[in-house]
């Protein structure tokens, strides 16, 4: 049932080994992990290095909001997933919204302006990183936000965001991102 590397398990629990190595009994109720420490079956948890919310019994629809993106061709309004960053959303739906850095707060091609205000109070404040590449952004507004930063939660559903005619980036122009 459970399956141990040998180099991942001497190193994650060196020092921790007696002389016998761990053993694992799958036909009894109880699985021995060290010697006389066993670990019943129910009360083991199980780990992940991604970070993903689930919400059991809710329907498809209260886990997604609505964001309506205005560029130069026109508007597109999609659904994004709670607690995901406007820049993914953009990429995952074929929206041209650079994000050269991939979101690590080294650049500002995913400068986007939020149109309405009380939208914009909703946000939580940006930090000093993100404000100090915000002043690198073409066509900075009051309202402007890097893309990386704005992150779906329900009180934002009916988000409107522009995106700026240019960034400023070292790309030749006509150039189109492709998200990685």
């Amino acid at each position: 049932m459970f399956k141990f590397s040998r180099l991942g398990a001497r190193a994650a629990f060196k020092g921790l080994l007696s002389k016998a190595p761990p053993t694992i009994r799958s036909n009894k109720s109880y699985y021995t992990i060290f010697q006389n420490d066993c670990v019943k079956p129910s009360s083991c948890k199980l780990f992940s290095t991604t970070a993903t919310e689930i919400s059991l019994g809710e329907n498809e629809e209260t886990k997604k909001i609505s964001v309506t993106f205005f560029n130069a061709d026109g508007e597109q309004e999609i659904k994004v997933p709670v607690g995901m960053s406007m820049l993914e959303a953009a990429h995952e739906n074929d929206i041209e919204l650079e994000g050269a850095c991939e979101g690590s707060l080294a650049c500002s091609t995913c400068h986007v302006i939020v149109m309405d205000v009380e939208q914009y109070n909703k946000l939580e404040d940006p930090t000093d990183e993100e404000n100090d590449m915000l002043d690198l952004a073409f066509g900075l507004t009051e309202t402007s936000r890097l893309g990386c930063q704005v992150i779906a939660k329900p009180e934002l559903d009916g988000l409107r965001l522009a995106l700026p005619a240019a960034t400023r980036n070292f790309a030749v122009d006509g150039y189109k991102p492709k998200p990685h």
